[in-house]
C-alpha cells in the first residue's frame, strides 16, 4: 500500500467528505495502478486537493496519477486539458473522470517561484495566449459564478471587516461587467498563478505548462488575480508598489484591457475575503488583509 504523505493525512481533518476520501486513497491508488498498468517510481506528492504519485506507464514512460478530491472546481479538469492537449498545459495521457482520475506527462518540478515575479508575469502572459481558447460549451460559465457569489456579498453584514466601500464597489462592478462584453468567452484556467506552472521536460518546444485547472467559461481579463496575491511575502514592506508592477506587467504584456482587469481584481479578492468570511470556520485575518490590500493597491 501507498503510505500517505502528511500533508494528504492532513485533509480529512476539512470535514467529513474529506475524511472518506482520504480513507478511500490508498486502496483507490492500489486499484487505478492496476487498472492502468502502471509502476510506482517516486515517493507520493500532492495538490491542494489531490493525491499525486510519479509512475512508468507500461512503455515505460515517465507520468504522474492524479487522484482528486471530487469538487466542483475540479470537475472539468480533464475537459481543459483534453481541449488544450499540450499546448500551454500539461499533456494529459488518460482520464476517469467519474473517479477523478487523470494520467498527466511528468514535467520538471521547477516551478515559476524560481524566476523574479515580473518574469513569471511575462511568461504566463504568453501561457494566456495559448490557454484562452473559445470556452467549451459543457464549462461553467463566469456570469453564474458571479451571480452565486454576489449573493453572499449582498447578505454581508455591514459591521465586516471588509470596508463597505469595497464591498458597494465590487457590486457595483458586477452589474457592469455583466452587462459589458469584451470579446468571446474563452476557457480560463482561474488558478494560475506560480507554483500552478511547471518547467516543461526537455526537448518541449516551450519552457512552462500550466497545471491543476479549475475552468470555467468567460472574459479572459478574469485571470490576472492569483498573479497578484502569491508570493506575497516577497511583497512586504512595498505592498502596493509590488502589486502594481505585477499588475501592469500583466496588463501591458498580455495585453489586457487596464480598466476590465483591474474591476475583475477588485471583484476577485472581494469574494475571496467574503468566502473566508462565510465558509471558514476560523477566517484568517492575514489572508483577509491581503484580499483587502490588493483590491486597494490596483486602483489609483
Amino acid at each position: 500500500m501507498i503510505e500517505l504523505p502528511a500533508a494528504v493525512l492532513a485533509m480529512a481533518d476539512r470535514g467529513p467528505d474529506w475524511a472518506r476520501w482520504v480513507e478511500t486513497l490508498p486502496e483507490w491508488t492500489q486499484s487505478q495502478l492496476r487498472e492502468w498498468e502502471l509502476r510506482v517510481d517516486g515517493a507520493p506528492t500532492h495538490g491542494a486537493t489531490s493525491l499525486v504519485l510519479p509512475v512508468l506507464t507500461p512503455r515505460h514512460q515517465p507520468a504522474m496519477l492524479k487522484l482528486g478530491f471530487p469538487d466542483d472546481e475540479s470537475e472539468h479538469e480533464h475537459l481543459a486539458l483534453r481541449r488544450w492537449a499540450g499546448n500551454g498545459a500539461v499533456r494529459m495521457l488518460s482520464a476517469q473522470p467519474h473517479r477523478r482520475a487523470l494520467l498527466l506527462e511528468r514535467l520538471h518540478s521547477r516551478d515559476l517561484t524560481t524566476v523574479s515575479d515580473v518574469e513569471a508575469c511575462a511568461a504566463v502572459c504568453e501561457l494566456y495566449r495559448r490557454i484562452h481558447v473559445p470556452a467549451l460549451p459543457q464549462l461553467r460559465t463566469l456570469t453564474t459564478w458571479l451571480e452565486l457569489r454576489n449573493a453572499e456579498l449582498v447578505a454581508l453584514p455591514r459591521n465586516s471587516p471588509v470596508p463597505r466601500r469595497l464591498v458597494e464597489q465590487a457590486l457595483t462592478l458586477s452589474r457592469d461587467l455583466m452587462s459589458e462584453s469584451i470579446g468571446g468567452a474563452v476557457l480560463l484556467h482561474t488558478d494560475l498563478h506560480y507554483e500552478n506552472v511547471l518547467a516543461a521536460p526537455p526537448g518541449a518546444a516551450e519552457p512552462w505548462l500550466v497545471i491543476d485547472p479549475k475552468p470555467l467559461s468567460g472574459d479572459r481579463h478574469f485571470e490576472i488575480a492569483p498573479m497578484l496575491w502569491n508570493r506575497w511575502g516577497e511583497l512586504a514592506g512595498d505592498v502596493r508598489d509590488g502589486v502594481r508592477r505585477r499588475f501592469y506587467t500583466l496588463v501591458d504584456t498580455a495585453p489586457f484591457d487596464e480598466d476590465r482587469a483591474r474591476a475583475w481584481v477588485i471583484l476577485r479578492m472581494v469574494h475571496n475575503a467574503v468566502w473566508e468570511l462565510s465558509r471558514a470556520a476560523r477566517p484568517d485575518p492575514a489572508w483577509l488583509t491581503v484580499c483587502v490590500a490588493v483590491a486597494k493597491a490596483v486602483q489609483e
